[in-house]
């Protein structure tokens, strides 16, 4: 792959983008220009701390990584692709503790502002990608969404979003979180940029969709604001796919979300400990107290454990392949509240937290895609409603998330939404 990469870190004078939002990394702010002309030509966009990038070291959110790690010598794979299809980088963005966290907040960088709601938190892990895109700093993001990194920043930033298939796209160059759940992603504030990223990242797909579904279990998990908006879009896939009314289910027949839940923390920390267990227990790393609790929940859980919610892990994506088919398209929130104050108490973040998961687990147990469209309420504030398709479907899922988003007006599908960052200014 061509390493070509500014060689330093550039000064905050020289970077050409002015970090309004605390979005960026401080050894984040450096430039690569496209390595060609393309179809994403005068776009910018940043990567999530997450992304290798050859001549820069890779920082995982977290001091004490970015020092024990070395400079790296290749660019993770996605990041070639866009420079290739004429994009140029922007550096790297502010993520939670190797990506350990929903909330978007940081012990040693900061919380990043959320433009579109500045009193409250971006969300998480990808809050830098999310907080840059929301602002206007660059025209697209790189994230990635293992247990809702995506889908909840995307939710509380007014943001389009993609949880792409599980590993539909290569991880390659990308520092892991849980790799058995992880997916790269990215964020954008205009549905056409949206689209233009998926075309190139995303391999084409040939599911039809004809069913709508809604979760309805999931959608009890939300607040009441989320109601409206959800009619709308399930009114929107119903006239679109002309196939009558959607069907009404509960995803966890026979169980309950929040069984599945539990299934999804077992498994992702298990997971997770597997992979960084060693350096913890070497480099003795600083983190903010709500990530530490989970590393110390992750090295208590047993392979027993794990092996029974690997197993029941395996159950649920049957259940939810049975449900979708391969034409069945699922409507249900993106997150469970509107963004929460960056002052909120622990006993309501771990609230919101919960009642998320049940929602986020779904599609990180069953491995399929999910797309978040952004809504406003009527104070104003941002919340997304997803679309969830069969596995590989992606693609599909894209282009029709677009065109009912289009179609309800979203965020990011006016003239006025389309302009962002641009090279060409």
């Amino acid at each position: 792959m061509t390493a070509y990469v500014t060689s330093t870190t550039l000064a905050d004078s020289i970077f050409p983008v002015v970090d309004t939002v605390g979005a960026w990394v401080p050894h984040g702010k450096f430039v690569v220009p496209p390595h060609k002309p393309g179809s994403l030509s005068g776009l910018g966009f940043a990567a999530k701390d997450l992304y290798d990038v050859a001549g820069q070291t890779t920082g995982a959110g977290n001091p004490a990584w970015l020092a024990t790690h070395a400079v790296a010598t290749r660019t993770s794979v996605l990041v070639e692709r866009l420079l290739d299809s004429g994009a140029t980088l922007l550096g790297k963005t502010l993520t939670d503790e190797l990506a350990y966290s929903i909330q978007g907040d940081n012990v040693h960088y900061g919380t990043p502002i959320n433009s579109r709601a500045p009193d409250r938190v971006p969300g998480g892990s990808s809050s830098g990608s999310a907080a840059a895109v929301a602002a206007g700093l660059c025209d697209f993001a790189l994230g990635t969404d293992t247990g809702g990194s995506t889908r909840v920043p995307a939710s509380y930033c007014g943001l389009w979003g993609l949880r792409t298939t599980h590993g539909l796209l290569s991880a390659a160059g990308l520092v892991p979180l849980a790799p058995k759940f992880d997916t790269p992603t990215w964020l954008a504030a205009s549905a056409g940029t949206f689209e233009s990223v998926a075309a190139v990242l995303l391999p084409p797909s040939d599911v039809v969709f004809q069913r709508a579904v809604v979760l309805d279990d999931a959608c009890a998990q939300a607040e009441p604001v989320f109601h409206a908006p959800l009619e709308r879009v399930v009114a929107a896939l119903e006239q679109a796919l002309l196939s009558g009314p959607a069907s009404h289910v509960q995803a966890a027949a026979g169980s309950d979300l929040d069984a599945w839940r539990m299934t999804y923390v077992t498994a992702s920390a298990y997971d997770a400990w597997q992979v960084h267990g060693a350096w913890i227990n070497e480099a003795r790393p600083v983190f903010g107290d709500a990530v530490a609790g989970r590393w110390k929940m992750a090295a208590a859980v047993t392979a027993e454990a794990a092996s029974t919610a690997f197993a029941r892990q395996a159950q649920i994506a049957v259940q939810m392949s049975a449900l979708l088919g391969n034409d069945g398209v699922a409507v249900l929130p993106s997150a469970s509240s509107v963004a929460l104050a960056r002052d909120a108490a622990s006993g309501d973040i771990d609230t919101v937290r919960n009642n998320t998961f049940r929602i986020t687990c779904i599609a990180g147990l069953a491995g399929l895609p999910q797309v978040s469209l952004p809504f406003l309420t009527p104070d104003g504030l941002p919340i997304g409603v997803s679309l969830m398709g069969p596995a590989g479907s992606d693609a599909v899922l894209v282009r029709l998330a677009v065109l009912i988003g289009t179609a309800l007006g979203c965020v990011g599908t006016g003239d006025a939404d389309a302009v962002g960052w641009s090279v060409a200014k």
